[in-house]
This record gives structure tokens, C-alpha cells and sequence, in this order.
């Protein structure tokens, strides 16, 4: 165990720190159809996997492991049950939708050159685990934690990240040969990118629009009006999303 150490001094980051994280945020994208095929090479995907790993996790428990695949054969398995569920999925929404659905690009399995699988590990840490003594859950919340952190170092390298979410677990467990006790949280596509859509895809193909930040902030309990009155949006980033900004 190491020794304790003191705190350290802290305070706000400069303001070209704070916009370069901002931007981070705000211009991250789920990218499906950007990709190029430059490679990325292991100390660029290190450096994201650090990223990761820096995470915060309940009870500093650490679930995650990442399975960083290549493989041009693994990836057409893990293409082939997306493919599978893809046409489940169609038949799941209503038939208004679905030409919609059918026109959208909601992978990038080929065409990124480094696809990464972020797992949690349930039993890390034991069975009784220091915040996940009332939430079983905390340790897939943590894991998730890691995948945002990767994706915002990601943007910042210049690199597009796109979630696919479309699977059997059961198909992606055999193609990954995770054990019974390690889930799969999320499948990642990662490439580098030169174009990116100024906001989210599926907004920008009119699948679905951001909600307003106005009726989300609830002030000491639900439904209790929670966002102050501020006048016309003047932070960083784009605007909110509010009705005072529409």
C-alpha cells in the first residue's frame, strides 16, 4: 500500500484549458460513416486506454478491462451479429419509421481501423465492495465512466468513436469469449476522422431532437422548475437548448 499523500493544491483551469475541455465535450460525435483508413497506431490507442482507465469508479473498484481487436476475421463475426440484430431491430419500430431506420449508418465495425470492447468484471473488488453496498449497479455505472473519458480524449486526438449497441450479448460473449461473469458494457469503433456533422447524426437526419435543457432541471424534487432564469445563453459551448434560446 502506498503511503498516504497530502492534497494538492486545486483550482480552475485556465480559460484556454476550460474551452479546450468544452470543446471536447460539445463536439464529440458517435461517428458511424466518417472514418478514414489511416491507422491508429498503439501509443495514440494507449494513450486512449490510460484515458479509461483514469475513470472514477465507486469504491475505486476498477471494473473495466478493454479487448482491443484488429482482426480483420473477429471483425466480420462481430459484423455478422450486428447484421442479425439490425433486422430484429427493424421489425421492432413502427412502420413509419423503418425506411427511416433502414437509411441510417449505425455502425462502423469494417471501416474503423481499431474496434475495443470495454467489459466489467462484477466480481472485482469482492463481494462487498466499499459504495456498492446498496447499488449492485455501481460497478456497470463506473465501467461507463470509463467510456466517456475515451471518447473525450478520443475527440481530442482527433479521433471518431461510434457505440454500437445492436447485439445479442449471448453473440458478442461467444465472439469475445468473455467469461460468465464479465459483461460487455459497450463495443467501440475508433478511427480517425477529418469530418465530423456540427451536431449529433441522428438529430442532423432527423431521427430525434435534442430535449430542452429548460424542462430537465427540476429545483429540490421532481417538477419543482429547477433552471434560474439567466437570460439568453452566454457559457461556453453551444447554447443550451432552452426555450430562451430557440
Amino acid at each position: 500500500m502506498q503511503p498516504p499523500t497530502q492534497p494538492a493544491p486545486a483550482g480552475p483551469f485556465s480559460r484556454t484549458e476550460q474551452a479546450a475541455v468544452y470543446r471536447a465535450i460539445f463536439t464529440r460525435r458517435d461517428v458511424r460513416s466518417q472514418f478514414t483508413d489511416r491507422p491508429v497506431d498503439d501509443a495514440t490507442v494507449l494513450r486512449l486506454l490510460n484515458a479509461a482507465h483514469h475513470a472514477p469508479s465507486v469504491g475505486f473498484m476498477q471494473p473495466w478491462n478493454f479487448i482491443v481487436i484488429r482482426s480483420a476475421a473477429v471483425k466480420a463475426q462481430v459484423q455478422a451479429a450486428f447484421d442479425r440484430a439490425n433486422t430484429e431491430a427493424l421489425g421492432m419500430f413502427p412502420a413509419q419509421r423503418r425506411a427511416l431506420y433502414s437509411s441510417l449508418k449505425l455502425e462502423g465495425i469494417a471501416a474503423a481501423p481499431v474496434n475495443l470492447c470495454i467489459t466489467c468484471d462484477r466480481t472485482r473488488g469482492g463481494k462487498v465492495v466499499l459504495g456498492r453496498t446498496h447499488n449492485a449497479d455501481m460497478d456497470i455505472y463506473s465501467t461507463v465512466c470509463a467510456v466517456q473519458n475515451l471518447w473525450l480524449a478520443a475527440r481530442a486526438e482527433g479521433l471518431g468513436v461510434g457505440w454500437v449497441s445492436i447485439f445479442h450479448d449471448s453473440c458478442l460473449r461467444a465472439i469475445l469469449n468473455l467469461p460468465e461473469h464479465v459483461v460487455p458494457v459497450a463495443y467501440l469503433c475508433i478511427g480517425h476522422v477529418t469530418q465530423l456533422y456540427d451536431m449529433p447524426e441522428l438529430q442532423a437526419k432527423g431521427w430525434q431532437d435534442r430535449l430542452e435543457l429548460d424542462d430537465l432541471v427540476f429545483a429540490d424534487g421532481w417538477g419543482n422548475a429547477g433552471l434560474p432564469d439567466i437570460g439568453p445563453h452566454t457559457g461556453p459551448g453551444p447554447a443550451t437548448g432552452g426555450k430562451r434560446d430557440a
